[in-house]
């Protein structure tokens, strides 16, 4: 004698349930990928967004015919900026300033001390692996303010 199983029927209550549980799913994926994006957000980039955003044309502009390239290196305790003009010039300025921090948090931002060591600026800082942030900050000499924010990936000693 061989059974015949029974088919289970799908009934109205059973769709329900799978599209609660898809939607459950989908609500569920959604808040815990905006609650690490909002816990990595180190939150405000300026105080006053449109007092700056009425000037930023200008001193983009201003910036731009400055010429200048810049480029940042990290080995050793050290940070290197390297700013030179379009000819390859090296840009001397007194007015030079970095802050480092951590491109998802501002837990680790610190200023440092850059010095002038006759074609680069130096300064002395200890970084652990991770993605950084080196935010310039530089005057020329007819004032015009120079900023940039350059990536710094410093790979785990292996």
């Amino acid at each position: 004698m061989t059974q015949v199983k029974k088919q289970r029927e799908l009934k109205g209550g059973h769709v329900a349930m799978i599209f609660g549980g898809a939607f459950a799913v989908i609500i569920g994926v959604n808040l815990a990928l905006a609650y690490s994006a909002v816990g990595t957000f180190p939150g405000l980039e300026t105080r006053a967004p449109y007092n700056e955003s009425l000037t930023f044309e200008a001193r983009r502009q201003a910036q731009n015919n400055l010429n200048w390239n810049s480029a940042v290196s990290y080995a050793a305790g050290q940070v290197t900026l390297t700013l030179t003009e379009a000819d390859g010039a090296t840009v001397v300025t007194p007015n030079v300033s970095l802050v480092i921090r951590l491109a998802t948090s501002d837990d680790y931002d610190q200023d440092v001390a850059m010095q002038f060591d006759g074609h680069k600026y130096v300064g002395q800082v200890d970084l652990p692996a991770g993605n950084w942030q080196a935010r310039v900050f530089a005057t020329a000499l007819d004032g015009t303010e120079f900023t940039r924010t350059l990536s710094l990936y410093i790979r785990a000693e292996s």
